[in-house]
């Protein structure tokens, strides 16, 4: 990997990580257009590994933008923030579903689902639900939610928690069910979007670890123990292509996390949703002739 496809792929987990538009279906098509990832079975582990990786760049971006909000949590868990503990709790329940279904089906999804047609199916479909979803709370506008952060309960968390699981079908857009389970729940606009990215820097922490820390089997007996994944996309791409990627990634997603949050409040879901079909039909386009396999 050069620095300049590092650097392109930093970009693109940036802005697409927290946008309703999945950042691991545009991470795959960039690494099979650039080559990355697709020699061998060990190449494909450190291509995934530092696409997981990258995402540290995306926590950083919202640790940064919502310091004030990490601060209450961590003063409320050390007793000091009554509210600030409620919202922690909310966060760590939400995380809960995706905590536990992630580890008992991880294998399986990483067999039968991370390929080009599963993430074109997911592309499109969720442009379907957006359309539909934006239909409706245009004909219902006296259903569209009103609740802030703090007001959330732990069943709503809870709700949001098991939609975010649905987002483990690369291409289905992990902001996209948080955010959407947040209105669906009562929340405002603006909450839905805040509690996306919060219980983000929690899921994407968890699941750097364990990409990076998890045993990698059925390659070369080296990296067949435990942090093979940090090592075999250690010693494949080295240090600089990973600094390049976090820190494009970091950039990125901090501008496009206060682009998003400007744009809901004055607009709905309903672009993203064309987008996504726009972009599954480019790519099952390319797959159908055989640019993309």
């Amino acid at each position: 990997m050069e620095p300049w496809q590092a650097f392109i792929l930093g970009v693109i987990e940036g802005i697409t990580e927290y946008l309703p538009i999945s950042s691991t279906g545009h991470l795959l098509v960039a690494q099979q257009m650039m080559g990355i990832g697709t020699h061998s079975h060990a190449d494909k582990v450190a291509a995934d590994t530092f696409a997981i990786c990258i995402q540290g760049g995306a926590i950083l971006a919202v640790l940064g933008l919502y310091y004030q909000r990490v601060l209450r949590m961590i003063m409320g868990v050390c007793g000091k923030d009554p509210e600030g503990l409620k919202l922690a709790m909310a966060i760590l329940v939400g995380f809960l579903p995706a905590a536990v279904i992630g580890v008992l089906l991880n294998d399986w999804i990483e067999q039968k689902l991370f390929g080009t047609w599963p993430v074109v199916f997911a592309w499109v479909f969720g442009g379907v639900l957006i359309l539909a979803a934006s239909r409706w709370s245009r004909r219902n506008p006296k259903k569209s939610g009103g609740l802030e952060l703090l007001d959330m309960t732990w069943k709503m968390a809870l709700m949001i928690g098991l939609l975010q699981c649905v987002a483990m079908w690369p291409g289905t857009s992990r902001s996209l069910m948080t955010i959407v389970g947040g209105l669906l729940v009562g929340l405002s606009v603006r909450a839905a979007v805040e509690y996306s990215f919060l219980l983000g820097v929690l899921t994407l922490t968890a699941a750097t670890a364990k990409k990076a820390l998890w045993k990698v089997p059925g390659i070369d007996a080296q990296y067949d123990v435990w942090f093979g994944g940090a090592r075999l996309m250690w010693d494949s791409y080295g240090p600089l292509s990973l600094a390049v990627g976090v820190v494009a990634a970091t950039i990125s997603a901090a501008l496009a996390v206060k682009w998003l949050v400007s744009y809901l409040q004055k607009h709905g879901l309903e672009i993203f949703g064309w987008y996504r079909i726009a972009i599954g039909t480019v790519v099952g386009g390319l797959v159908l002739t055989g640019v993309l396999s």
